[in-house]
């Protein structure tokens, strides 16, 4: 195919996992930024069913649309990763599943060769609920990034610097590629004087993580607290002080404000936006995948057909988990959540 699309290639897709495994990180940066659309991470592997299922989906049933994503994927460019590891999916996977965590990666990357994995990893605590040795996280980071994880998403929930600069060092070290995320709450946007979580905490907070040797800045609303003005103004605020570093912008659908909030961070300047397909999105999960390409239009190539197949999938392993869904969970859910975030 000759034809282009905002000026992508559609019929040549970007290999991104091939850029970074023979260019290197900072040459993934450089491609992510250059590229012209919104790119996506679907997180149905790792977040979505930890947020919604009690992180107990199983490596088999993930193997089993592992092709099928492979190939539904790496056919456009404007999928950037698959979210799958790390969080707490290794905790779950030895002490509830009485799995091996390294075998699920190491099987997946198998079946899933041409997509980069992405994992979630807490600073100095790795996986863990612990500070480890940093011999242990640098170690720990070499070998995930050997058995066939790319990216490391580096996050403190409490934005604690101390603890962030060992896991991105140590994750910059492995060859990967590294997220060092920004923990979001309370209201960026008030006026109120009282309000730590303003945006000058945040740009300052920012600067201190590209400073540490970050690939890329990511947004991590973990309560779901972003909205459409909230995202407009810190995404651009963050893409004017940091033109050349890659934005990714993560967020739960807690109120329902997911989609809206992802579209105004693509549309202020951000590069990667996450959701999770269809069947396992919304509540605690990420916003609808399908529902955030469509929003997008032309600025993302993703074929909502192929989505649909991998939907009926996940819809199908969903009913087979409805013991570990959170019968509390809709109580839980809803705007209220505005109400109750922390603004000092």
């Amino acid at each position: 195919l000759d034809k282009k699309k905002n000026g992508n290639e559609v019929g040549n897709p970007i290999h991104w996992r091939k850029t970074l495994r023979e260019q290197g990180p900072k040459a993934l940066a450089k491609a992510v930024r250059n590229h012209q659309n919104t790119l996506v991470t679907d997180t149905t592997w790792r977040d979505a069913h930890q947020s919604l299922l009690a992180t107990r989906v199983r490596t088999a049933d993930i193997l089993k649309a592992a092709e099928a994503t492979n190939t539904a994927f790496n056919g456009t460019s404007d999928v950037f990763s698959l979210e799958m590891w790390g969080g707490a999916t290794f905790d779950v996977s030895m002490n509830f599943l009485r799995e091996c965590p390294w075998d699920r990666l190491e099987k997946l990357r198998e079946r899933t060769p041409d997509m980069l994995f992405q994992m979630l990893l807490r600073g100095a605590n790795a996986v863990g609920y612990t500070v480890y040795p940093d011999n242990v996280v640098y170690d720990f980071c070499k070998q995930a990034y050997e058995s066939g994880n790319d990216i490391f998403r580096v996050f403190d929930s409490l934005n604690y610097i101390e603890n962030m600069e060992l896991g991105v060092k140590a994750a910059v070290a492995s060859g990967g590629f590294v997220e060092a995320t920004i923990c979001y709450t309370g209201d960026v946007t008030s006026n109120d004087p009282e309000n730590k979580y303003n945006l000058k905490y945040y740009l300052a907070f920012a600067e201190k993580l590209v400073e540490l040797g970050a690939h890329a800045l990511a947004v991590k609303d973990m309560a779901g607290l972003l909205t459409p003005k909230a995202t407009t103004l810190l995404v651009t605020e963050l893409r004017k002080k940091f033109p050349e570093t890659p934005i990714h912008l993560h967020t739960h659908d807690t109120a329902g404000m997911g989609v809206a909030s992802m579209f105004a961070g693509a549309e202020a300047g951000a590069d990667i936006v996450d959701g999770a397909i269809d069947a396992m999105s919304g509540l605690s999960s990420q916003p609808c995948l399908g529902a955030l390409v469509a929003a997008l239009g032309e600025k993302n190539n993703v074929d909502l057909d192929a989505l649909q197949v991998l939907n009926e999938y996940w819809e199908s392993v969903r009913h087979q988990y409805s013991p570990f869904e959170v019968q509390a969970l809709s109580a839980a859910i809803g705007s209220n959540v505005y109400k109750r975030r922390f603004s000092s």
